[in-house]
């Protein structure tokens, strides 16, 4: 988009466009996102970014009114694999919080200066911008919605200093901490007064466009793990939870099904063993729950195709789901339920309090490698441990396919849904199947559609063979 369009965007408060792109006014210092129910700004006080880091880096700080930081991201850092794109991945994981800028290069095989080159002419902010902006997402988070003690939170949002925490939240929101905790919403004091460690953090997982949130509940409860999983309630009012392994910990997560019209959110409630994992659980849930996709972009390619525009007319915005642990869901693709029960069963690690039925974390790639070695489950966990074969959130894409497919026994189909639900891939095409180019970037939500009418049924199986 130009700049003009972007700026009809802004004056028909198009939620289509909510974390694709952010506008800031010159004359309030304000910047919020295309929706925002404010006025419209005159057109020469409009300024447009990428990123709510660059906007932030500028010296804009959030709207108040729109919370321009809680839209979900952009789908355009999951369809790219180049360096930025996996770069934004990786950040969102919390790596530059974990292990700085020079861990992020090392990952992405390129100089921290080439990396924050490409990330500032890309998006308007490097990878140390970038990460502030999430940290203060994180710390608003939980000042509206826990009672946790302000030290506690500065940590917990990745901060290195109280002091740091307290400039970057006086420049991002020009509040105080305590400010920012006493403007939240009174309906949110209840649930904010019971909202701690051991009671949960409850969170919105916000999405943009439609949402089929049953065929993804739907998924999940045909893939449930005993003892890692579980999903109870009728169907359309269904419980997901499941248990997480985190950088700092574990942690248990119930995500509430619930209808998904034009824009909303999932309803989560987020249990941590170290309240550090909560930027990179709340990540890999929405990678899970594919809540950061273009719903609009998919369904206008598909929609035009004769094949599938009736599918895509009956079930607008259909997801494509994703993994909460890449390596786990590597292992459940090649093995199956059963199997996966088996060696979560035998080998998983077991929960210091156990939750209803959650008991166990699924076990690590190093563990399995060393407990059963041979095989392909054992080439593959062994790939995993020793990082021949990587899966993180900027993995690429081509290379991690390449080593699968040199693993002795590895078949292209478990490939294929390896690198469309551990790697997030969207546009996977099922091996042997005659996939026209039109559908492309977006192969893999065909396949989501065409599962249900069985054209695609040896692929919708191949998770539980």
């Amino acid at each position: 988009m130009d700049e003009d369009s972007r700026y009809e965007a802004v004056r028909s408060r198009d939620a289509r466009f909510d974390g694709e792109f952010f506008f800031a006014v010159a004359t309030t210092g304000i910047y919020c996102r295309p929706s925002c129910p404010a006025v419209t700004p005159k057109r020469q006080n409009v300024r447009f970014y990428a990123t709510a880091a660059a906007a932030q880096g500028s010296g804009f700080r959030a709207c108040r009114r729109c919370r321009p930081d809680a839209v979900p991201g952009s789908a355009e850092w999951n369809v790219r694999a180049d360096v930025v794109g996996r770069a934004m991945r990786l950040i969102g994981d919390g790596v530059v919080d974990r292990e700085g800028v020079g861990g992020l290069a090392v990952r992405l095989g390129y100089s921290a200066r080439q990396v924050q080159r490409q990330l500032t002419a890309e998006v308007g902010a490097g990878p140390v911008a970038l990460a502030r902006a999430q940290r203060a997402h994180t710390a608003r988070v939980l000042l509206q919605t826990t009672d946790l003690p302000i030290t506690q939170i500065a940590f917990a949002a990745g901060f290195a200093s109280v002091r740091q925490f307290n400039d970057t939240i006086r420049a991002v929101y020009a509040s105080t901490p305590s400010e920012l905790r006493a403007a939240a919403p009174r309906a949110g004091s209840a649930a904010r007064r019971a909202a701690t460690p051991s009671a949960g953090l409850p969170l919105r997982l916000a999405y943009r466009g439609p949402y089929q949130s049953t065929a993804v509940f739907d998924l999940l409860a045909a893939e449930a793990i005993t003892g890692v999983e579980d999903v109870s309630g009728a169907r359309g009012h269904r419980t997901y939870r499941r248990t997480l392994r985190l950088p700092y910990g574990t942690g248990i997560v119930a995500v509430e099904e619930r209808p998904g019209g034009p824009g909303g959110w999932l309803d989560a409630r987020l249990h941590l063993t170290d309240l550090r994992d909560l930027t990179t659980a709340v990540q890999r849930l929405r990678r899970l729950f594919d809540l950061d996709a273009d719903p609009y972009a998919v369904d206008e390619r598909l929609g035009a195709d004769p094949r599938l525009g009736p599918l895509v007319v009956a079930r607008p915005g259909l997801r494509s789901p994703g993994a909460a642990d890449p390596d786990e869901l590597a292992v459940r693709a090649l093995v199956g339920v059963a199997e996966a029960e088996r060696l979560v069963e035998r080998y998983g690690k077991a929960l210091d309090a156990p939750c209803g039925t959650l008991t166990h974390v699924f076990p690590e790639p190093a563990v399995l490698a060393e407990a059963e070695p041979d095989g392909i489950l054992g080439a593959l966990t062994a790939a995993l441990a020793d990082g021949t074969l990587r899966l993180d959130a900027g993995a690429d894409r081509d290379d991690a396919q390449e080593a699968l497919l040199a693993l002795p026994g590895m078949d292209d189909r478990t490939a294929a849904v390896i690198r469309t639900r551990a790697l997030g891939d969207p546009d996977v095409a099922p091996p042997g199947e005659d996939v026209p180019d039109a559908w492309r970037p977006w192969r893999s939500y065909a396949a989501q559609h065409l599962r249900d009418v069985r054209e695609f049924d040896d692929l919708a199986s191949s998770l539980s063979p």
